[in-house]
């Protein structure tokens, strides 16, 4: 089969890997009809994170189960499936307590030793706790199916860090990152019931997505200046702040706009953030809470708003591909391009 490989910083290609089959009887074989690039994949594209050659990459899927395990239960071929970023066995301690993210048997796709979502099929181990059948009502509406695949990264993510971060009805939150995590987690507060919602971030049509999943307020200034604004406009800070990037800036502003006694959500990938304001933390009393989304947790709760006609992320895919324009989608978002792009791979 066809899938995407990293071989050097900006350079990812689609080539030809071994098909998947099936090893384990808990595993499943998925033929992808539909998968995504994400922002966390441009820190291996830009060669800020260590990957290496032959790595296979993408963890964001969907598609139509071709074969099972012998011990398989909750799907069968035929089935359309959407998947979070990670497997897992759903049975620890920790899928228990909906942690997937931290399971003893799990893992996340792509790297050294899974198949990638960008490609043309994945082999899934652990399928019970990871597959997420959709209803065959979906069938091929394709517009229903692109509001669904944001459920297996972003739209969960930015759920994380809204819930995380204590968003509450009538409150206020503030939103660091335009990127789609960020534009997620607009939606999300908006979801939750916050009564108004500040995005801090920098490109116009970005923003402008923001601004119709329901962001009251818009901050374009950076760094001390987008601080002191949010502080003047809110009289002290937002109570829920949702940080959604991952770098020192992002991290600094998320708890410089953060109201005394308020939580700061964190769902960024840390890249350079592990340094924190402990002083202003200490002295304000402010809460850090969140980490890698546990999106298999939040899947079922979303997917039915989504077929419900109420929750729709798919905004946040502005560019469309096909398994050939995987390197064109890296470039596109790299370059600022495109917030996220969409691979329609058959």
């Amino acid at each position: 089969m066809r899938a995407t490989v990293f071989h050097a910083p900006g350079d990812v290609r689609v080539e030809n890997v071994p098909d998947p089959r099936i090893e384990q009887g808990t595993d499943a074989v998925v033929r992808v009809t539909h998968a995504c690039v994400c922002g966390s994949d441009l820190w291996f594209y830009r060669g800020i994170s260590r990957w290496e050659e032959g790595y296979r990459c993408g963890h964001e899927w969907m598609g139509i189960v071709e074969d099972v395990g012998s011990e398989v239960t909750s799907v069968k071929p035929g089935d359309r499936v959407l998947s979070p970023f990670a497997f897992s066995d759903g049975e620890c301690e920790y899928c228990l307590k909906g942690l997937q993210t931290s399971c003893v048997h799990g893992g996340f796709w792509g790297g050294a030793d899974s198949d990638g979502g960008q490609g043309e099929a994945v082999r899934a181990p652990l399928a019970d706790g990871t597959l997420v059948k959709i209803p065959e009502v979906v069938a091929d509406d394709e517009a229903l199916l692109k509001s669904i695949l944001p459920l297996t990264d972003v739209m969960g993510t930015g759920h994380h860090a809204a819930v995380a971060a204590g968003v509450r009805a009538g409150g206020t939150a503030a939103v660091v990152g335009d990127g789609a995590v960020g534009l997620c987690g607009v939606l999300s507060a908006r979801r939750l019931g916050a009564e108004r919602i500040i995005i801090l971030g920098h490109r116009e049509d970005r923003l402008e997505v923001a601004r119709r999943f329901g962001a009251t307020d818009v901050v374009t200034a950076r760094d001390e200046a987008a601080v002191e604004e949010v502080l003047e406009m809110t009289g002290g800070g937002a109570e829920a702040v949702l940080e959604c990037v991952g770098v020192k800036s992002s991290m600094d502003s998320a708890i410089g706009v953060a109201r005394p006694g308020g939580t700061v959500g964190f769902v960024g990938v840390p890249q350079g953030s592990e340094e924190l304001n402990l002083g202003r933390m200490f002295g304000s009393n402010i809460a850090l809470r969140g980490g890698v989304a546990p999106v298999r947790a939040y899947i079922p709760e979303l997917l039915d708003d989504v077929l419900a006609g109420t929750l729709d992320p798919s905004p946040v895919l502005d560019l469309t591909v096909d398994l050939d324009g995987v390197p064109e989608g890296y470039a596109a978002m790299d370059e600022r391009r495109a917030i996220k792009a969409m691979v329609r791979v058959r």
